[in-house]
C-alpha cells in the first residue's frame, strides 16, 4: 500500500508556512513587492528546496527585482528557519516565481469580457 501523503510533503508544508512568516515579518526591504509563498517543492534528501512566489506586481523588472532580493536573503532565511524548525538538515533555498496567480486572474478578466460581450450582443439582437 503507497502513502499518501509523504514525509517530504509534510516537511514542505511546514517550511512554506514559516518561510511565508519571515517573509512577511522579518524581511524589510521596501523593493519588495508583496509576495506570497504558493508552494514548496523539497527534494527528497531534504537539502534543497523550490520556494515559489507569486507577487501582485506584473512588471517583468520588478518581478526580477524581487526574486533577487529574496535569492540575496535566502542565508537569512535559512538561519531563521533553523531556530524556529526542528531539523537535522536546513534546505538551501531557491526562489522561483510562480506566474499562475497572475494567468488566473487574466483568464478570469478574459471570462468576465467575453460574458459581458455575449450579453451586449443578446440585448442589441433583441431590439
Amino acid at each position: 500500500m503507497a502513502k499518501d501523503y509523504s514525509r517530504t510533503d509534510r516537511v514542505g508544508e511546514q517550511y512554506q508556512r514559516e518561510i511565508a512568516m519571515i517573509i512577511q515579518r522579518e524581511i524589510k526591504d521596501p523593493r519588495l513587492s508583496m509576495a506570497t509563498v504558493s508552494a514548496i517543492e523539497v527534494s527528497r534528501d531534504l537539502a534543497y528546496a523550490k520556494v515559489f512566489v507569486t507577487f501582485f506586481e506584473e512588471d517583468p523588472d520588478k518581478l526580477k527585482m524581487s526574486l533577487k532580493i529574496l535569492n540575496d536573503a535566502a542565508g537569512f532565511i535559512r538561519s531563521l528557519m533553523g531556530k524556529r524548525v526542528r531539523a537535522r538538515i536546513m534546505p538551501e533555498l531557491r526562489f522561483m516565481h510562480d506566474p499562475s496567480l497572475n494567468e488566473g486572474i487574466r483568464m478570469s478578466r478574459l471570462v468576465d469580457e467575453a460574458i459581458r460581450n455575449d450579453q451586449l450582443k443578446d440585448k442589441s439582437g433583441d431590439q
